[in-house]
């Protein structure tokens, strides 16, 4: 069989952490068919990609922690991803998934026709078309407003459990790969624990996971992380924290007692991983963080508008510096923009962590990549929507030199692939998915910044997705061969 495509002269990151080897890559019919020095026959239509020994062909990235649902329909192309040189995507997390479309949240305002379950988005996304392939997790929001309504506080029912399990366990049985929850979000928030688990053991009898934004990532992180990890007991299922993190200078350090916490309950028999994203602020809906009544002075000055629909000209700015601009106070501020049409839509940035715990996260080995990127392209995204893999190979594996580039490699690849059920990829060997990166490992870095967070980074040469070339030194070709995947364990 002649190859479609070859990449030639590569240094191969083959994603399992080991060393680098040279040789060819070489992909058929979407499929990896060799790889090594030995010489791949190629045709007149093989598309042959030169890295002249140089250039690093590894798996291709998975971003463990997107916001993707929508951009899947809204910007197919999802050109902010492929530049970072990822391939896969897992969406329906936080506790908001794409599934059942429900109430005025993102998902809701493009979903023209409407779905009631994974299946239904399955066939809307695929009729579209779109460029990186995605793993849903159902999320617990979303099952909780289905079934209980978006602004009641009360416990579930008896009934009402039965019901949100239900639809956990359906969500496994059409593709998905576990539960998300966001408990500091509306209305998982007022979830108990006990709520969560049996929901959850929906998920773990289709073999699924729970993935958490926890209900405290500051004060009470520690307490917190217990808590996910009695969940995946109770639950049966493995556990994976979104975005690990110690919020707040006063709670700076604690990192390094949550992973020890981690490390304990799975020497006890927990099965927990995590994921965390190399930037020292975080973001999100303001909303959910503060209120007219409730914003500090404290918060407003470490807080800067990413995304104001109502107010364009506040976005890149504090809100300290706004509320100062136009003579209010920032009770008043917040007040002004929550309550304006669009106003909930707002989206702040939040810088509140320390570089210290960014290193503390990757130099531990069950710690993967997620972005957490809030692809709202009308306003000033957090840069690492764009920047997030890349800033990784600069900071942490060339400038700091905490990690090898073969251990970040497997850190983007074959331990998300084994853990969110990506089946065939994340590893290059004959048989597995092409999905491909081809990098610089001496000039891969991020642009993007966070007053000019739309820039693409540097270094990534080519992508490839299920064999088809999308990105070529920083031309998107417009390919689409996105797949939303089926979880699979083998």
């Amino acid at each position: 069989m002649l190859a479609d495509l070859v990449v030639r002269n590569a240094l191969i990151a083959d994603g399992s952490g080991g060393p680098l080897a040279g040789g060819d890559v070489a992909v058929a019919e979407g499929r990896i068919v060799s790889l090594g020095t030995g010489r791949v026959a190629a045709g007149p239509g093989t598309t042959e990609l030169d890295a002249r020994g140089e250039l690093v062909c590894s798996p291709g990235f998975i971003d463990t922690h997107t916001h993707d649902d929508a951009a899947l329909i809204r910007y197919p192309g999802l050109e902010f991803k492929v530049a970072q040189g990822c391939t896969s995507l897992v969406i329906g997390n936080c506790g908001f998934s794409a599934f059942p479309a429900v109430g005025g949240d993102d998902i809701a305002a493009v979903a023209d026709a409407g779905w009631t379950d994974l299946d239904g988005y399955r066939r809307a996304v695929t009729a579209r078309g779109f460029t990186c392939n995605a793993m849903a997790l159902i999320g617990h929001n979303t099952i909780r407003m289905s079934v209980i309504g978006a602004g009641d506080p009360r416990p579930a029912s008896p009934r009402e459990l039965a019901a949100m399990r239900a639809q956990a366990r359906r969500a496994m049985e059409q593709g998905a790969c576990g539960l998300s929850t966001g408990l500091i979000y509306r209305p998982g928030k007022w979830a108990s624990t006990e709520e969560i688990a049996e929901v959850a053991r929906g998920a773990a009898e289709g073999g699924g996971l729970y993935a958490s934004h926890i209900r405290n990532e500051g004060d009470r992180l520690l307490e917190a992380v217990g808590e996910a990890a009695r969940i995946g007991r109770e639950a049966g299922c493995p556990v994976h924290i979104s975005h690990h993190k110690a919020a707040g200078r006063e709670n700076w350090g604690r990192v390094r007692d949550s992973l020890a916490v981690i490390d304990e309950a799975n020497s006890a028999g927990s099965d927990i991983t995590l994921d965390f994203y190399p930037y020292i602020a975080s973001s999100g809906p303001m909303g959910e963080y503060v209120t007219a009544d409730t914003v500090t002075q404290e918060w407003a000055e470490r807080n800067q508008f990413a995304n104001c629909p109502p107010f364009p000209a506040y976005q890149g700015r504090r809100v300290s510096a706004v509320a100062a601009a136009e003579g209010l106070t920032v009770s008043e501020l917040v007040g002004r923009v929550l309550t304006a049409p669009g106003g909930p839509r707002t989206i702040t940035i939040g810088f509140g962590m320390s570089e210290q715990d960014l290193i503390t996260n990757i130099s531990h080995p069950r710690m993967m990549i997620g972005s957490d990127g809030i692809p709202d392209l009308d306003g000033m995204p957090h840069p690492r929507l764009y920047g997030t893999f890349p800033r990784v190979f600069a900071e942490y594996v060339r400038g700091r030199a905490v990690i090898s580039l073969q251990e970040a490699v497997r850190r983007m690849t074959s331990l998300p692939a084994a853990r969110f059920g990506l089946a065939g990829r994340g590893l290059l060997a004959p048989g597995a998915h092409a999905d491909l990166v081809v990098f610089d490992p001496a000039k891969i870095r991020d642009l993007a910044s966070y007053t000019e967070p739309k820039q693409e980074p540097e270094g990534v040469h080519w992508v490839v997705v299920n064999g088809q070339v999308v990105f070529d030194h920083g031309h998107h070709t417009g390919a689409r061969p996105g797949r939303l995947l089926r979880f699979a364990t083998g």
